[in-house]
């Protein structure tokens, strides 16, 4: 069962890997002729890689911060309080989800042009939130959920600030939330074209705005390249993140300091 499952998860990554340095693999061949790197090649001597590649770290994190800002006090109201208007505001946060991020975007694209945001990399980011706070509030209140206020409640009894509770309650204990939330709001933020190409006008260029022309490409080598660079960033930026909590947040084992 276990070789089932792993055959199932692995193969894909396989065959991808497989396919991004083969060379004239033809149907009815079990394995390529020939081997080349030229589907890396053509993007490590694109000069705009590199730029996108720096531009979506830039957008993800700023993305990923902004989400923590209005994710945390959020969810935590909505899990441990009750007042007039909660469902109303459920509802509402739900909104992003249920309607298409397209037409909302749509809607604001004139606001960000009075604003002075349109073609601006900081309007890509506000308008990014928009799929992706309805989220980080829900996986945070979950976890708010899971921990209860008990926890708070004692912190408090013995003179903890509210500071001190967040710092060395809350942080340690919703961190398998944190990590959740960050894999994928970056993946979210990574992948969006239509948002970003409405509000960045083409000025502002994602991984994402470049990555998509090459999907109407007939060479699979190059697209296999750029699939892989594509699911590497989110393992990179996880491993950012997992050195910054393991520094800031306490109680966790730091292995790269001992």
């Amino acid at each position: 069962m276990y070789i089932f499952f792993a055959f199932v998860l692995f193969f894909p990554v396989l065959l991808l890997l497989v396919k991004s340095v083969s060379y004239g693999w033809r149907w009815g061949e079990i394995i390529p002729t020939s081997f080349s790197a030229r589907g890396f090649d053509v993007l490590l001597n694109d000069s705009r890689f590199y730029s996108a590649i720096g531009m979506s770290f830039l957008i993800g994190n700023m993305v990923i911060l902004l989400n923590l800002l209005i994710a945390v006090p959020a969810a935590r109201a909505l899990a441990f309080h009750t007042f007039r208007g909660k469902s109303l505001v459920e509802v509402v946060l739900l909104l992003p989800i249920l309607i298409p991020s397209l037409a909302v975007a749509m809607g604001i694209h004139i606001t960000m042009i009075r604003l002075g945001l349109a073609d601006q990399w900081l309007g890509v980011v506000l308008v990014h939130l928009i799929p992706t706070v309805p989220y980080s509030i829900k996986i945070l209140r979950s976890g708010f959920e899971r921990l209860g206020q008990k926890w708070e409640e004692q912190a408090s009894s013995l003179g903890g600030t509210k500071m001190a509770i967040l710092y060395r309650i809350y942080l340690p204990q919703l961190l398998p939330s944190f990590r959740s939330m960050v894999f994928l709001i970056f993946v979210i933020s990574l992948s969006q074209y239509a948002l970003t190409s409405i509000i960045g006008g083409g000025n502002v260029l994602t991984l994402a705005m470049l990555y998509f022309p090459f999907l109407s490409s007939v060479d699979e080598a190059v697209i296999a390249s750029f699939s892989i660079v594509f699911a590497l960033l989110p393992i990179c930026v996880m491993i950012g993140f997992e050195l910054v909590f393991r520094l800031v947040i306490p109680y966790q084992k730091r292995v790269f300091l001992d």
